[in-house]
């Protein structure tokens, strides 16, 4: 889903949030710190995510834009976003209760552990399970556009390994044709893509950024280069000159691949090509 995946550590009265990589989350969702000390077990370790339904048009679903803007240095602002946009804990995987670890057991035993741990009030969950595959066919139609990327299939008898991906991941497949509009080189050197930026046009002619793209192989890449370089462009030439639009607009930059807080540091230049 569209959430931060986080694993929760709960001793008493100690609860620590924090992402797959270590890093610690609950600063930024201290109303979330709360609701696992008054709704989980006493003692465990589960793995779920970090998620913010709102209702939009009607329609209760996951909201990235909204979780994003949680991650804040300014404590005042964490304070304010956790009142506006209060956070939500699903838990998909239990690790350990009490004393027990849990890493060896199989899915159906860690899943037995999970529904124990969470006394479900109104900010933590447990995922929905389900052995029958038309009923996961349904939910996967029915959970389109609600912030649900699809469902997850994983082996009932399986153990947790940590760092490893042990499931499929069903999700929605669509083709778009894309607009090339720009690329930016690859770390091996500078005779290969690393990755091209793409756009789709809006009704009223506007180039929109729809993300990046840089699964190629190395061959690949440096095909996409050779074949790339007679429609290099200038700036002055381009829909998307971000740089300017930084200095001037932080937040419209956003939209078109400039700075945030997400790739603070990182270099975001691009070579820019003739749409």
């Amino acid at each position: 889903c569209r959430g931060f995946r986080a694993l929760a550590f709960r001793d008493g009265d100690e609860v620590v949030l924090q992402s797959r990589s270590g890093k610690e989350l609950g600063r930024y969702f201290p109303e979330l710190l709360d609701a696992l000390r008054d709704e989980l077990a006493d003692r465990c370790v589960l793995d779920g995510e970090v998620v913010v339904p709102r209702e939009i048009d009607g329609r209760v679903r996951l909201d990235w834009e909204s979780l994003s803007q949680r991650i804040h240095p300014a404590e005042s602002r964490v304070r304010m976003l956790a009142e506006q946009t209060p956070a939500h804990f699903i838990g998909f995987d239990s690790l350990a209760t009490g004393d027990r670890s849990l890493l060896a057991e199989p899915f159906r035993v860690r899943r037995e552990a999970l529904i124990e741990a969470v006394n479900a009030k109104q900010w933590c969950h447990v995922t929905r399970t389900t052995t029958d595959p038309e009923l996961g066919a349904q939910w996967l139609q029915t959970f389109e556009g609600a912030g649900l990327d699809g469902v997850i299939a994983k082996k009932l008898d399986g153990p947790y390994l940590p760092g490893k991906r042990e499931m499929v991941k069903v999700k929605h497949h669509r083709d778009a044709d894309c607009v090339a509009i720009g690329y930016r080189l690859h770390k091996s050197g500078p005779d290969a893509v690393g990755s091209l930026l793409l756009g789709l046009y809006t009704d009223d002619g506007e180039l929109a950024s729809v993300g990046v793209i840089g699964a190629f192989s190395m061959e690949r890449r440096r095909q996409l280069f050779t074949e790339l370089q007679p429609l290099i462009t200038s700036f002055e030439n381009h829909p998307w000159n971000w740089a300017e639009q930084v200095a001037a607009d932080p937040d419209l930059a956003r939209r078109y691949g400039g700075g945030s807080r997400w790739n603070a540091g990182k270099d975001l230049s691009f070579v820019p090509l003739r749409p």
